[in-house]
């Protein structure tokens, strides 16, 4: 069976993807969880676990941020709390957080970011209790398809949503306005973007948090029309990332990729379809911001 996965922005906007068909909410706090649309209190978490649970839907709690020891005195007060309140997984990409799992009856997936990109080292983690794995946004179709053939637990892969290509804990963009002598905000509310030298056309996202600062890809990914090729190959846990795309726009988003998961289970998944589902992702998607397929249909021998 096919899961779709959401980001949640709001208490209110994770009701709806649930009323709406979502599988699996991607939730949790900054303090722990990278790049969030929102960081939910404790007791937000503990509501929405309740509530997807009530619903018969699950709850995955994102614990991949990068753990500096200053955090990792932190964290076993946060297990403590999420092996309380039971999400059904949490997401870890630290290999000291997956150390104090140990002493915890909590199951993780995989999610090292653009390390995870062979079916070797995401089975030597599932035999280190990893129940899943987040596939690298950079690997393309044609090894995907290697891959799934020799790994042994669902691994799941960005179908919607923006692309990280950079992270440094450094806090480039203060450093740059402080040594501009400007004063100016640097979340990700402000709507920053860089360019290359000479390229005004590039138009990379940026902002910075406590884990430091992010850049992402000019496009953001939507695999809108693969989505066929995807499950048939065996890829059926998808990931929709509405970290630009807010309120009620990444709602309707979700639906389009909820009735394509629906047309191809019961199989009425045809042009048609795609196309009513490609028109409302485009229609929904934010006007500022472009789409592509990403890394998929590249051929891996003409990647440098």
């Amino acid at each position: 069976m096919i899961e779709v996965i959401a980001t949640a922005e709001s208490m209110a906007q994770a009701e709806e993807l649930l009323a709406a068909g979502v599988d699996t909410l991607y939730i949790g706090e900054e303090e722990y969880g990278l790049r969030l649309p929102h960081s939910f209190t404790r007791t937000e978490q503990k509501q929405l676990i309740e509530s997807a649970h009530a619903k018969g839907k699950k709850v995955n709690i994102a614990v991949n941020g990068i753990m500096h020891p200053d955090k990792m005195k932190k964290i076993p007060e946060y297990l403590d709390f999420l092996a309380e309140v039971k999400p059904d997984n949490i997401v870890v990409g630290d290999t000291g957080v997956i150390f104090l799992l140990q002493n915890y009856d909590l199951s993780y997936i995989y999610d090292a970011e653009t390390l995870v990109t062979n079916a070797r080292q995401i089975n030597f983690w599932h035999k280190k209790g990893a129940v899943g794995a987040v596939l690298a946004r950079e690997v393309p179709f044609e090894e995907m398809k290697t891959l799934k053939q020799h790994v042994e637990v669902p691994t799941e892969v960005l179908v919607y949503g923006a692309t990280c290509i950079h992270q440094s804990k450094r806090p480039l963009l203060n450093n740059y306005f402080n040594y501009t002598k400007q004063t100016e905000e640097s979340s990700k509310d402000r709507g920053l973007f860089i360019s290359e030298p000479k390229k005004a056309e590039t138009h990379y996202s940026i902002y910075e948090d406590q884990h430091g600062t992010h850049i992402f890809a000019d496009n953001d990914v939507n695999l809108i029309n693969e989505v066929d090729e995807l499950a048939q190959t065996g890829y059926q846990t998808w990931k929709l990332d509405g970290l630009f795309t807010p309120g009620n726009q990444f709602v309707e988003v979700a639906k389009a990729f909820i009735s394509a998961k629906l047309a191809l289970e019961t199989g009425t998944w045809d042009e048609k379809a795609q196309l009513a589902a490609q028109q409302s992702i485009q229609k929904n998607h934010p006007v500022e911001r472009g789409m592509d397929t990403g890394f998929y249909h590249l051929d891996p021998n003409a990647i440098k």
